[in-house]
């Protein structure tokens, strides 16, 4: 199981490293996948809220989903958001003999939430250009390795459990485990990254590293409780099985969806590349 866990989350480090290095010559290649991320886990939570069958919302969610990756122009996003509450709602109100409020409400609030969220992954890219990746790179990992802080200090030291009823497996231990890690990682990435880039005239501000290596694993940690609740309520243990050892995308992705958000509106404020 942990030899599994460890080959797909190396697979995955992977999958985003070829992304970074591409990314020059094939920058869509990053569109691409937050749109196959979003489209992947909106289907999961539909399908574990038992609303897949619901064609007339399901299939425009996963649309929508798909799509919002690929909007860059503001006009045009909100046109999108426009267009898809029209439809949800009509569909709402022509079907409401077997569709019910509720049943909208939940989808279409995760259908937004989750690509929306998402979706700022590629809007850190344009930040900071040449180096847009690098902030990419840290709302991504930062998410990541406090998650794998978490379940390695967790696993080695957890005596004392954190919030037993929503995620029995988290322990206090795990949390500490995810700062020190977290904390460790942004300044080491800011680190190396100045010292490749240092010649270039480029600058780190640990500040904001700091700050998304602290308050940034509570929010990854919020994020992946949050849908750990999901999943309770859901009686489910993962979303699915398409990453092996890991579980479904949402599983991987959970902690990314809240971090990636902070981390944009965090370096608006206090950028990491100050020079």
């Amino acid at each position: 199981m942990l030899k599994t866990r460890i080959a797909s989350a190396f697979t995955l480090v992977f999958f985003l490293a070829a992304i970074v290095v591409f990314n020059s010559w094939f920058p869509l290649a990053l569109n691409i996948a937050v749109a196959l991320v979003s489209l992947l886990a909106v289907y999961e939570i539909v399908s574990a809220l038992g609303l897949s069958k619901k064609l007339i919302l399901f299939i425009p969610s996963l649309i929508f989903a798909a799509a919002l990756p690929f909007i860059e122009s503001v006009f045009l996003r909100e046109c999108a958001y426009f267009l898809y509450t029209i439809v949800i709602f009509t569909a709402l109100i022509c079907y409401h003999s077997f569709i019910t409020f509720k049943e909208v409400g939940v989808i279409y609030s995760m259908s937004v939430m989750i690509p929306t969220s998402l979706d700022t992954i590629v809007s850190l890219r344009s930040i900071e250009v040449p180096h847009g990746m690098f902030y990419v790179i840290i709302a991504i990992f930062s998410a990541w390795i406090a998650d794998a802080g978490g379940y390695i200090a967790g696993s080695l030291f957890g005596k004392h459990k954190l919030c037993p009823t929503v995620s029995p497996k988290k322990t206090v231990e795990g949390l500490i485990g995810s700062f020190v890690l977290n904390i460790s990682a942004m300044l080491l990435f800011g680190y190396i990254f100045q010292a490749i880039y240092y010649s270039c005239g480029t600058r780190i501000s640990y500040i904001p590293l700091l700050i998304i290596g602290s308050a940034g694993t509570a929010v990854s940690v919020l994020g992946d409780l949050s849908f750990s609740l999901i999943k309770r309520s859901c009686h489910i243990k993962d979303f699915s099985e398409i990453i092996p050892g890991h579980g479904g995308i949402l599983d991987r992705f959970d902690s990314v969806i809240f971090e990636a958000p902070f981390v944009y509106l965090l370096v608006q404020f206090l950028p990491i590349v100050v020079a």
